[in-house]
Protein backbone atom coordinates (compact mmCIF):
# COMPACT_ATOMS: atom_id res chain seq x y z
CA UNK A 1 0.00 0.00 0.00
CA UNK A 2 1.25 3.48 -0.84
CA UNK A 3 1.98 5.71 2.15
CA UNK A 4 0.17 8.99 2.83
CA UNK A 5 3.29 11.10 2.22
CA UNK A 6 3.89 9.46 -1.15
CA UNK A 7 0.26 9.86 -2.19
CA UNK A 8 0.34 13.58 -1.38
CA UNK A 9 3.63 13.94 -3.26
CA UNK A 10 2.12 12.19 -6.29
CA UNK A 11 -0.96 14.42 -6.00
CA UNK A 12 1.10 17.60 -6.15
CA UNK A 13 3.24 16.19 -8.98
CA UNK A 14 0.24 14.97 -10.95
CA UNK A 15 -1.69 18.21 -10.56
CA UNK A 16 1.26 20.37 -11.52
CA UNK A 17 2.11 18.36 -14.64
CA UNK A 18 -1.19 16.92 -15.93
CA UNK A 19 -2.20 19.96 -17.98
CA UNK A 20 1.29 20.97 -19.01
CA UNK A 21 2.36 19.12 -22.18
CA UNK A 22 4.88 17.04 -20.20
CA UNK A 23 2.95 13.89 -19.14
CA UNK A 24 1.94 13.62 -15.50
CA UNK A 25 1.97 9.83 -15.76
CA UNK A 26 5.52 9.87 -17.11
CA UNK A 27 6.53 12.08 -14.18
CA UNK A 28 4.83 9.79 -11.67
CA UNK A 29 6.82 6.83 -13.00
CA UNK A 30 10.18 8.54 -13.66
CA UNK A 31 10.59 11.29 -11.06
CA UNK A 32 10.24 9.29 -7.78
CA UNK A 33 13.07 6.84 -8.62
CA UNK A 34 15.24 9.73 -9.83
CA UNK A 35 14.70 11.34 -6.42
CA UNK A 36 15.35 7.98 -4.72
CA UNK A 37 11.79 7.82 -3.41
CA UNK A 38 11.39 4.10 -3.03
CA UNK A 39 8.09 2.45 -3.84
CA UNK A 40 6.88 -0.28 -6.12
CA UNK A 41 5.31 1.06 -9.32
CA UNK A 42 3.72 -2.39 -9.69
CA UNK A 43 1.83 -1.96 -6.41
CA UNK A 44 -1.84 -2.83 -7.12
CA UNK A 45 -2.98 0.51 -5.70
CA UNK A 46 -0.55 2.64 -7.77
CA UNK A 47 -2.61 3.00 -10.95
CA UNK A 48 -5.98 3.40 -9.16
CA UNK A 49 -4.52 6.07 -6.86
CA UNK A 50 -3.03 7.97 -9.80
CA UNK A 51 -6.29 7.77 -11.71
CA UNK A 52 -8.39 8.92 -8.76
CA UNK A 53 -6.10 11.94 -8.43
CA UNK A 54 -7.36 12.86 -11.90
CA UNK A 55 -10.72 13.62 -10.31
CA UNK A 56 -9.05 16.69 -8.85
CA UNK A 57 -7.74 17.66 -12.28
CA UNK A 58 -11.17 17.16 -13.84
CA UNK A 59 -12.67 19.30 -11.09
CA UNK A 60 -10.14 22.05 -11.81
CA UNK A 61 -11.05 22.00 -15.52
CA UNK A 62 -14.76 22.08 -14.76
CA UNK A 63 -14.21 25.13 -12.55
CA UNK A 64 -12.01 26.81 -15.14
CA UNK A 65 -14.51 26.28 -17.95
CA UNK A 66 -17.78 25.98 -16.06
CA UNK A 67 -19.62 28.55 -18.18
CA UNK A 68 -18.54 26.77 -21.36
CA UNK A 69 -19.56 23.39 -19.99
CA UNK A 70 -23.04 24.68 -19.13
CA UNK A 71 -23.38 25.94 -22.70
CA UNK A 72 -21.90 22.72 -24.13
CA UNK A 73 -24.31 20.47 -22.21
CA UNK A 74 -27.27 22.61 -23.23
CA UNK A 75 -26.05 22.60 -26.82
CA UNK A 76 -25.69 18.83 -26.84
CA UNK A 77 -29.23 18.34 -25.52
CA UNK A 78 -30.69 20.78 -28.07
CA UNK A 79 -28.82 19.21 -30.98
CA UNK A 80 -29.74 15.68 -29.89
CA UNK A 81 -33.42 16.54 -29.57
CA UNK A 82 -33.54 18.52 -32.81
CA UNK A 83 -31.35 16.15 -34.82
CA UNK A 84 -29.22 18.89 -36.33
CA UNK A 85 -26.62 21.49 -35.35
CA UNK A 86 -27.65 25.14 -35.54
CA UNK A 87 -25.31 27.18 -33.31
CA UNK A 88 -21.65 27.24 -32.13
CA UNK A 89 -22.39 25.68 -28.72
CA UNK A 90 -24.11 22.72 -30.36
CA UNK A 91 -21.25 22.37 -32.82
CA UNK A 92 -18.63 22.43 -30.05
CA UNK A 93 -20.60 19.83 -28.10
CA UNK A 94 -20.65 17.49 -31.09
CA UNK A 95 -16.95 18.10 -31.74
CA UNK A 96 -16.17 17.02 -28.19
CA UNK A 97 -18.33 13.91 -28.52
CA UNK A 98 -16.66 12.97 -31.81
CA UNK A 99 -13.21 13.69 -30.40
CA UNK A 100 -13.76 11.68 -27.20
CA UNK A 101 -15.12 8.44 -28.67
CA UNK A 102 -11.84 7.03 -30.12
CA UNK A 103 -9.91 7.34 -26.86
CA UNK A 104 -12.80 5.99 -24.80
CA UNK A 105 -13.07 2.90 -27.01
CA UNK A 106 -9.33 2.20 -27.18
CA UNK A 107 -8.86 2.87 -23.47
CA UNK A 108 -11.64 0.45 -22.59
CA UNK A 109 -10.02 -2.42 -24.49
CA UNK A 110 -6.30 -1.73 -24.10
CA UNK A 111 -5.73 0.17 -20.85
CA UNK A 112 -5.06 -2.97 -18.80
CA UNK A 113 -2.29 -4.32 -21.10
CA UNK A 114 -0.68 -0.88 -21.29
CA UNK A 115 -0.55 -0.51 -17.50
CA UNK A 116 2.26 -3.07 -17.52
CA UNK A 117 4.48 -0.25 -18.81
CA UNK A 118 3.82 1.78 -15.65
CA UNK A 119 6.29 -0.38 -13.74
CA UNK A 120 9.14 0.35 -16.19
CA UNK A 121 10.61 3.84 -15.57
CA UNK A 122 13.07 3.50 -18.48
CA UNK A 123 10.19 2.88 -20.89
CA UNK A 124 8.45 5.99 -19.56
CA UNK A 125 11.68 7.96 -19.94
CA UNK A 126 11.90 6.88 -23.58
CA UNK A 127 8.31 7.97 -24.18
CA UNK A 128 9.10 11.37 -22.64
CA UNK A 129 11.69 11.81 -25.39
CA UNK A 130 9.09 10.78 -27.96
CA UNK A 131 6.75 13.38 -26.45
CA UNK A 132 9.46 16.01 -26.90
CA UNK A 133 9.75 15.05 -30.56
CA UNK A 134 5.99 15.41 -31.06
CA UNK A 135 5.97 18.92 -29.59
CA UNK A 136 8.99 20.03 -31.62
CA UNK A 137 7.54 18.56 -34.82
CA UNK A 138 4.27 20.46 -34.31
CA UNK A 139 6.08 23.74 -33.65
CA UNK A 140 8.34 23.14 -36.65
CA UNK A 141 5.25 22.63 -38.82
CA UNK A 142 3.70 25.83 -37.43
CA UNK A 143 6.84 27.88 -38.12
CA UNK A 144 7.00 26.66 -41.71
CA UNK A 145 3.33 27.51 -42.15
CA UNK A 146 3.86 30.97 -40.68
CA UNK A 147 6.72 31.63 -43.10
CA UNK A 148 4.60 30.45 -46.02
CA UNK A 149 1.74 32.65 -44.86
CA UNK A 150 4.08 35.64 -44.55
CA UNK A 151 5.16 35.16 -48.17
CA UNK A 152 1.53 35.03 -49.32
CA UNK A 153 0.57 38.10 -47.27
CA UNK A 154 3.62 40.42 -47.10
CA UNK A 155 3.51 43.07 -44.44
CA UNK A 156 1.42 40.91 -42.10
CA UNK A 157 2.28 41.69 -38.46
CA UNK A 158 1.81 39.00 -35.83
CA UNK A 159 2.77 38.11 -32.31
CA UNK A 160 5.78 35.90 -31.67
CA UNK A 161 3.63 32.79 -31.93
CA UNK A 162 2.04 33.82 -35.22
CA UNK A 163 -1.39 33.15 -33.73
CA UNK A 164 -3.47 36.05 -35.13
CA UNK A 165 -3.60 34.34 -38.51
CA UNK A 166 -4.98 31.07 -37.13
CA UNK A 167 -8.41 29.84 -36.15
CA UNK A 168 -10.36 29.33 -32.98
CA UNK A 169 -11.85 25.98 -31.96
CA UNK A 170 -15.09 26.83 -33.73
CA UNK A 171 -13.18 26.85 -37.02
CA UNK A 172 -12.36 23.13 -36.81
CA UNK A 173 -14.24 20.62 -38.93
CA UNK A 174 -15.78 17.56 -37.29
CA UNK A 175 -13.21 15.44 -39.10
CA UNK A 176 -10.36 17.52 -37.68
CA UNK A 177 -11.92 17.29 -34.20
CA UNK A 178 -12.00 13.49 -34.58
CA UNK A 179 -8.30 13.40 -35.51
CA UNK A 180 -7.27 15.75 -32.69
CA UNK A 181 -9.33 13.76 -30.20
CA UNK A 182 -7.95 10.44 -31.41
CA UNK A 183 -4.44 11.69 -30.63
CA UNK A 184 -5.32 11.32 -26.94
CA UNK A 185 -4.88 7.58 -27.46
CA UNK A 186 -1.12 8.12 -27.44
CA UNK A 187 -1.38 9.31 -23.81
CA UNK A 188 -2.14 5.73 -22.76
CA UNK A 189 1.65 5.28 -22.96
CA UNK A 190 3.33 6.71 -19.83
CA UNK A 191 5.50 9.62 -20.96
CA UNK A 192 3.23 10.79 -23.78
CA UNK A 193 1.28 13.84 -22.66
CA UNK A 194 -2.46 13.94 -23.33
CA UNK A 195 -2.52 17.73 -23.48
CA UNK A 196 0.75 17.76 -25.43
CA UNK A 197 -0.36 15.51 -28.28
CA UNK A 198 -3.76 17.19 -28.58
CA UNK A 199 -2.20 20.66 -28.54
CA UNK A 200 0.28 19.52 -31.19
CA UNK A 201 -2.54 18.11 -33.33
CA UNK A 202 -4.53 21.31 -32.81
CA UNK A 203 -1.63 23.43 -34.02
CA UNK A 204 -1.27 21.28 -37.12
CA UNK A 205 -5.03 21.57 -37.69
CA UNK A 206 -4.68 25.36 -37.77
CA UNK A 207 -5.65 26.42 -34.26
CA UNK A 208 -4.07 29.30 -32.39
CA UNK A 209 -1.85 28.19 -29.51
CA UNK A 210 -4.31 29.29 -26.82
CA UNK A 211 -7.20 27.68 -28.69
CA UNK A 212 -5.25 24.44 -29.12
CA UNK A 213 -4.78 24.37 -25.33
CA UNK A 214 -8.44 25.21 -24.71
CA UNK A 215 -9.64 22.41 -26.99
CA UNK A 216 -7.16 20.00 -25.40
CA UNK A 217 -8.50 20.85 -21.93
CA UNK A 218 -12.14 20.50 -23.00
CA UNK A 219 -11.40 17.16 -24.68
CA UNK A 220 -9.52 15.88 -21.65
CA UNK A 221 -12.22 16.69 -19.10
CA UNK A 222 -14.71 13.85 -19.80
CA UNK A 223 -11.94 11.26 -20.28
CA UNK A 224 -10.14 12.24 -17.07
CA UNK A 225 -13.39 12.40 -15.10
CA UNK A 226 -14.63 9.03 -16.37
CA UNK A 227 -11.28 7.33 -15.75
CA UNK A 228 -11.20 8.59 -12.17
CA UNK A 229 -14.75 7.50 -11.42
CA UNK A 230 -14.14 4.04 -12.89
CA UNK A 231 -11.05 3.51 -10.72
CA UNK A 232 -12.63 4.55 -7.41
CA UNK A 233 -14.05 1.06 -6.71
CA UNK A 234 -10.65 -0.46 -7.56
CA UNK A 235 -8.98 1.16 -4.55
CA UNK A 236 -10.59 -1.30 -2.17
CA UNK A 237 -9.36 -1.84 1.40
CA UNK A 238 -5.70 -1.53 0.35
CA UNK A 239 -6.20 1.97 -1.00
CA UNK A 240 -5.98 5.24 0.95
CA UNK A 241 -8.74 6.21 3.35
CA UNK A 242 -11.55 8.43 2.14
CA UNK A 243 -10.14 11.50 3.86
CA UNK A 244 -6.69 11.04 2.36
CA UNK A 245 -8.13 10.34 -1.09
CA UNK A 246 -10.27 13.50 -0.99
CA UNK A 247 -7.38 15.59 0.30
CA UNK A 248 -4.99 14.27 -2.34
CA UNK A 249 -7.52 14.87 -5.14
CA UNK A 250 -8.09 18.41 -3.84
CA UNK A 251 -4.33 19.07 -3.78
CA UNK A 252 -4.03 17.78 -7.34
CA UNK A 253 -6.97 19.97 -8.36
CA UNK A 254 -5.48 23.16 -6.93
CA UNK A 255 -2.14 22.48 -8.61
CA UNK A 256 -3.89 21.66 -11.91
CA UNK A 257 -5.97 24.84 -11.80
CA UNK A 258 -2.93 27.04 -11.22
CA UNK A 259 -0.90 25.30 -13.93
CA UNK A 260 -3.77 25.58 -16.44
CA UNK A 261 -4.18 29.30 -15.79
CA UNK A 262 -0.43 29.80 -16.17
CA UNK A 263 -0.27 27.80 -19.41
CA UNK A 264 -3.17 29.65 -21.04
CA UNK A 265 -1.56 32.98 -20.18
CA UNK A 266 1.85 31.80 -21.41
CA UNK A 267 0.45 30.58 -24.73
CA UNK A 268 -0.78 34.04 -25.64
CA UNK A 269 2.74 34.62 -26.91
CA UNK A 270 4.76 31.49 -26.14
CA UNK A 271 5.33 28.17 -27.85
CA UNK A 272 5.65 24.54 -26.80
CA UNK A 273 9.41 24.31 -27.41
CA UNK A 274 10.51 24.82 -23.77
CA UNK A 275 8.29 21.95 -22.66
CA UNK A 276 9.79 19.76 -25.39
CA UNK A 277 13.34 20.49 -24.25
CA UNK A 278 12.34 19.78 -20.65
CA UNK A 279 10.82 16.40 -21.58
CA UNK A 280 13.88 15.49 -23.63
CA UNK A 281 16.17 16.36 -20.70
CA UNK A 282 14.09 14.44 -18.15
CA UNK A 283 13.74 11.44 -20.43
CA UNK A 284 17.46 11.37 -21.16
CA UNK A 285 18.25 11.58 -17.43
CA UNK A 286 15.87 8.71 -16.80
CA UNK A 287 17.47 6.52 -19.46
CA UNK A 288 20.96 7.21 -18.12
CA UNK A 289 20.33 7.03 -14.38
CA UNK A 290 17.56 4.47 -13.99
CA UNK A 291 17.88 0.73 -14.20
Amino acid sequence: MLGAGLILFLAALQGATELFPVSSLGHAVVVPPLLHINFNESDPSFVPVLTVLHLGTAGALLILYWREWVAIVRGFVRAALRGRITDPDERLAMMLVVGTIPTAVVGFFFLTPLTSLFGHPRASAAFLIVNAGILLAAEGFRRRDERAHAVRTPGDVRHASGDPSYAGVEGLSLRAALVVGACQIAALFPGISRSGVTMAAGLMAGLRHQEAARFAFLLATPIILAAGLVEVPQLGPRGPGAGLAVGAAALAGVAAYLSARFLLRYLRFGRLDPFAYYCAALGTAGLILLR
